[in-house]
């Protein structure tokens, strides 16, 4: 069963789960946590996959740069055109071995034609995240830096396994 809120914000207080986050009480929901935009990226390039990851090669990004609507603002807006990007949070997380965690886009994200497309959040992770982000809107989304744009969605496992030991690990 995924932890609810109370279950959340107790790991977060016990240096679990998410560190770096903008705001705590914004960003806990019933059953998940939202997770914020810190940086968007287009691509640059192709990338090789193959089975044993030997000559996996990821493709370069670009940053794309924000700009403020108006002088009051505190933080810029990132204008997307219709496309492919990488969007890197501003949250660390640091998963349990016991805990694994699936992340969905936040429905607000949908409903403007947009999408984002990420993978399981294995036990063991200890990095910042990113993920891919379509904009499917003929006419593009502004997104405001720190906006809060997926979930993940935590779940607690039976038996604690090995955890993850690949390239993005930061622990």
């Amino acid at each position: 069963m995924p932890f609810n809120r109370a279950e959340i914000k107790a790991r977060i207080d016990g240096d679990d789960l998410v560190q770096s986050y903008v705001h705590l009480e914004t960003q806990l929901q019933p059953n998940g946590f939202d997770m914020t935009a810190g940086e968007i990226h287009r691509y640059k390039g192709k990338g090789k996959l193959d089975f044993s990851n030997s000559e996996r090669e990821i493709p370069e990004t670009e940053k794309v740069d924000t700009e403020k609507k108006n002088e009051a603002d505190e933080y810029g807006w990132w204008d997307l055109e219709p496309g492919v990007y990488k969007v890197v949070m501003n949250e660390k997380v640091d998963i349990p071995k016991d805990v694994t965690a699936l992340a969905f886009p936040r429905s607000s994200l949908l409903r403007m034609g947009c999408t984002i497309e990420n993978a399981v959040w294995d036990s063991g992770y200890t990095g910042t995240g990113s993920f891919m982000l379509e904009v499917h809107n003929p006419e593009g989304v502004e997104i405001k830096e720190n906006a809060r744009v997926n979930q993940l969605v935590f779940f607690e496992m039976e038996e604690a396994g090995e955890g993850y030991s690949g390239i993005y690990h930061e622990g």
